[in-house]
């Protein structure tokens, strides 16, 4: 059954028999006037003449300018909904973009970490000049400065409701300090071998693990100041370490250009990770709130058992690359590139959506976890960027620990939970407070 009414049909076919004729299609022409029984005897100056070409020709123009209108539509849309009151419904989706609201300047040395405290304004930053600076971020300006270490301050970490801050140094030594005394360092760990590149509080805060260059991994009694357990496992500098909101997991990973999930009560190693072709720089488990997006991405089916923390990584490295991971079977599920330089700070969107990472490159990409593209890049410092953090957070289940990755740490009473602030620290000195 045809769509089209006679008179359309006879125009349709002898405007064919006109094209058909004018390209010499004589046995096509003859053979459609014989089944049509048509007659038709081709004019140049009749109406069919060009007919078909005239409107083959308006139909794409009609596409093109119905496909331009709709671009326009979209883009209009998108600035309505830009609107006051939609605006603060896209507030949490919000990812860093230049310019940084401040510049913290003060350091004399490049810039290795920053903290958020969980509570208050305030941000620790850790810096190879041996000291560690207190700021207001929300003013961006200086607090105090920390003294104590002998050599570069390597990292920095407040617990969970911000009473303790701690620290860690190539002078071997791992510091507390007491926020609500004055600062005063009132603990002090003869911690490691060889240079200590990363601390964290356990989640309940009574214990802390670090990393070093002496290739181990070590656990420490708050209180005490006890050395609990020594893991070892990694064959070279241990980079980063880091627990899971349960604290039933850590992750590491090291030169060795392996990362590894461990059990803390054993020492045992759960799983290695291993596909970076260059010391891994940074580990982070991603939050669950991240689950979603990255079995998207992965094309993993959802199961409830799936939903405990600590089974998804995601690592970062000198090969310039960051890798996603299942860390319960050690898969390797997608890599992400785009970075041309060393990968040194990955932190999650407190959404879940997106993967944020800082790189030797000077810039801060934004991934979108869910399509594994990178949605932003913002060049960030004028020199290689060494760390980034997310402001303060709601804590996940299980009485969590502040982290400087950012995937948690008591938030303050907002709707959604999260401070949209992040901050960034560089080669080049400088802090970076980036604001919506």
């Amino acid at each position: 059954m045809s769509l089209l009414s006679e008179r359309q049909k006879e125009e349709l076919q002898k405007s064919i028999l006109e094209y058909l004729h004018a390209n010499n299609f004589t046995d096509a022409f003859d053979a459609l006037k014989r089944e049509a029984e048509i007659e038709y005897t081709p004019d140049p100056k009749a109406k069919y003449a060009g007919l078909l070409e005239k409107k083959w020709t308006s139909v794409i123009r009609l596409q093109k300018k119905i496909m331009d209108l709709e671009n326009r539509n979209a883009a209009l849309q998108e600035e309505l909904s830009l609107t006051p009151a939609k605006r603060t419904a896209l507030q949490t989706d919000w990812v860093p973009r230049a310019p940084a609201a401040y510049t913290l300047k003060g350091h004399r040395g490049q810039v290795l970490k920053v903290a958020f405290h969980p509570t208050f304004n305030l941000l620790a930053s850790a810096s190879e000049d041996a000291t560690v600076k207190i700021w207001d971020w929300e003013t961006g300006e200086f607090e105090r400065t920390l003294k104590g270490h002998t050599r570069g301050v390597n990292d920095v970490a407040f617990d969970s409701k911000g009473n303790l801050l701690v620290t860690c140094s190539s002078d071997l030594f791992i510091k507390i300090w007491d926020v609500q005394n004055e600062w005063k360092n009132t603990k002090t760990f003869p911690g490691h071998e060889h240079t200590i590149s990363c601390v964290r509080f356990m989640p309940g805060d009574l214990q802390i693990v670090s990393a070093s260059r002496d290739q181990t991994i070590r656990i420490f009694d708050v209180a005490s100041t006890h050395l609990v357990r020594t893991i070892t496992g990694h064959q070279d500098w241990v980079r980063w370490v880091e627990p899971s909101d349960d604290g039933r997991l850590i992750v590491s990973c090291s030169n060795d250009q392996s990362a590894r999930i461990i059990d803390p009560l054993t020492g045992e190693t759960k799983m290695e990770l291993r596909g970076h072709d260059h010391t891994i720089e940074v580990v982070v488990f991603a939050p669950i709130v991240a689950y979603p997006a990255i079995r998207e991405l992965a094309g993993i089916p959802s199961t409830e058992r799936s939903n405990r923390p600590g089974a998804y990584v995601a690592t970062g490295a000198r090969d310039k690359t960051i890798k996603l991971w299942d860390a319960q079977s050690g898969q390797l599920l997608r890599t992400l590139q785009g970075h041309d330089n060393w990968v040194r700070a990955l932190v999650f969107h407190p959404t879940g959506k997106f993967l944020l990472s800082a790189c030797d490159d000077k810039s801060i990409r934004v991934w979108e976890l869910a399509t594994g593209r990178c949605v932003k890049t913002v060049q960030a410092h004028s020199h290689f960027v060494n760390c980034m953090a997310w402001g303060p957070q709601a804590p996940a289940q299980g009485g969590d620990a502040a982290k400087t990755n950012g995937t948690s740490g008591t938030g303050k009473a907002e709707p959604e939970k999260f401070v949209n602030v992040v901050a960034t620290g560089s080669v080049d000195q400088t802090i970076k407070i980036w604001l919506p």
